[in-house]
């Protein structure tokens, strides 16, 4: 079904332009940053269609600066009301673990949004799609960011206001140039009036991500963020998809898979192996603590993006103690003892949960 912005959707978008720093951009503007939509230039794409790697001239801007140009497919599921709360979103929103939003174009019902550019790419990329995986460090930092900019979203607006993400996944966690991470893509965001009770909406995410009760009652809240975090978080730990069919029935289901080696104990089939010696007992300990709760059937045990930031901070913390150990220790053979010692034989992990 096509989708097309109306008449009072074009009012209400040069309002907020001429209101905020936001570009109304013309489709030649556009044009020309892509070379005419050119393949060559697309480093992303996906159901909303296809995002360039594009120059173009901002409000300020006295040279041409790269940004992302997302170019919404008038045929895909991401239409016209997606665009146009994405753009309402970033109205509201303004954080430096958010992706920035530079401008739009809805130029001959074109569907165009234009943001910083981020040149690390998106976290899924550096975990399933390149041969240079993410050390234990960046993945905590990154997560911690992350955390952040979802908290923000949850708490940071107002006192009686929230906004619910929706699409908590690894591939709308993008990282700048220092590798920080900022959440992107807001279409499927729901503004709540009040944080503490929720909204009933149609169902709108990913599978794999999704809160399971969501799923089944159709009522959102920000625990359900929460629990889509937890499948991110142990993403960011084990390097494999919230779903992947080329595993057996029980363990293609991420979520499900990392909860139940964590009640068995296994935890040192949940640590990438890329990572397994990095990380300290400790760090590791904390972190797996509450991503497990994340995933809480009940939402009423899962914590609050405020205790998630101060868990990870705890970790952080104990894996900076551990990395000056084991600089200070320097001894040959030291990260293979600090493995054996911490994970022990495959089937005994030592880790207490």
């Amino acid at each position: 079904m096509l989708s097309v912005i109306t008449t009072s959707d074009e009012e209400k978008l040069r309002s907020l332009a001429t209101e905020s720093v936001f570009q109304r951009f013309s489709l030649a503007e556009i044009q020309s940053a892509t070379q005419n939509f050119d393949d060559d230039l697309v480093v992303g794409k996906g159901g909303f269609g296809k995002v360039y790697k594009g120059c173009i001239y901002g409000i300020g801007d006295t040279t041409e600066r790269v940004v992302a140009i997302k170019r919404l497919d008038s045929f895909s599921r991401q239409g016209a009301s997606e665009f146009m709360t994405e753009i309402e979103m970033f109205f509201k929103l303004r954080h430096c673990h958010l992706v920035s939003l530079i401008g739009y174009c809805s130029d001959n019902n074109e569907m165009i949004l234009v943001y910083e550019y981020m040149p690390n790419g998106t976290i899924e990329h550096h975990l399933h799609k390149v041969d240079t995986p993410l050390s234990w460090m960046h993945r905590l930092k990154i997560s911690i960011g992350a955390a952040r900019g979802l908290d923000y979203l949850h708490t940071g607006v107002g006192a009686q206001q929230g906004i619910i993400h929706r699409d908590v996944k690894s591939s709308n966690i993008l990282l700048d140039e220092n590798w920080a991470a900022k959440i992107a893509d807001f279409g499927l965001s729901k503004i709540i009036e009040e944080p503490s009770s929720g909204v009933s909406t149609g169902l709108k995410g990913t599978f794999g991500y999704l809160d399971p009760e969501y799923s089944m009652t159709g009522h959102l809240t920000r625990k359900s963020d929460v629990y889509s975090f937890g499948v991110v978080w142990f993403e960011v730990l084990s390097g494999r998809r919230a779903v992947d069919t080329r595993f057996k029935e029980e363990e293609y289901n991420l979520a499900i898979w990392a909860k139940k080696c964590v009640k068995e104990r296994r935890l040192d089939q949940i640590v990438s192996s890329h990572i397994i010696a990095q990380i300290s007992p400790k760090c590791l300990n904390k972190f797996v603590q509450v991503a497990d709760r994340c995933l809480n059937s009940s939402r009423k045990k899962r914590p609050t993006m405020a205790d998630v930031m101060v868990t990870l901070q705890q970790s952080l913390a104990f894996q900076e103690q551990f990395d000056s150990s084991a600089q200070a220790a320097g001894s040959t053979g030291f990260t293979y003892k600090m493995q054996y010692l911490l994970f022990g034989p495959r089937h005994n992990s030592g880790i207490s949960i």
